[in-house]
């Protein structure tokens, strides 16, 4: 038979395992609907090999709907302690829906003149280059983007992963 004190205990700790139960789906909610992602593309590539071939080019393709609101556009790069230089120079193409393609070259600092390095990271190091800044899009429909390394190496070792993210501007 069940002592009242028993029960008492059973009820309490029920309640209290419903009251936990609650805020943790809310607290659960509410973390999901806090973290809107506004980004309209996020994408990474890997580098084969983690040795970026001179002649290998990687392309990001996105679909642009909304052109009346200013977008931040951002190159992202992942290094590791095996990349033998402070910077690292790109050649950008930029593909727009209409009109012709548009070429850039862009210089990415990755270290300090002492071998620091900028990104975060421990032995893998990430770092975030603005492209474009409040860029409306002059036209609706599909952006290419693409990166080739433009340093004198073959092959170029220590890039893994490089990446581009276009989120709305704040």
């Amino acid at each position: 038979m069940t002592s009242p004190s028993n029960l008492l205990n059973r009820l309490t700790n029920r309640k209290t395992s419903q009251k936990l139960k609650s805020c943790i789906a809310a607290f659960v909610s509410l973390l999901f609907f806090s973290c809107e992602n506004q980004a309209l593309y996020d994408q990474y590539q890997a580098i084969d090999n983690t040795s970026w071939e001179k002649n290998k080019e990687y392309y990001f393709t996105f679909h642009v709907t909304d052109i009346s609101t200013p977008y931040n556009l951002t190159l992202e790069i992942r290094n590791n302690n095996l990349y033998p230089y402070q910077n690292l120079w790109l050649f950008c193409n930029e593909e727009l829906p209409v009109g012709p393609l548009k070429r850039d070259t862009i210089e990415c600092t990755l270290a300090d003149e002492y071998g620091k390095w900028y990104g975060h990271g421990i032995s893998l190091f990430q770092s975030s280059f603005p492209i474009r800044t409040n860029y409306l899009f002059p036209y609706e429909g599909q952006y290419t983007f693409s990166f080739r390394q433009g340093m004198r190496n073959e092959a170029l070792p220590g890039i893994q992963e490089i990446g581009m993210r276009v989120k709305k501007a704040e």
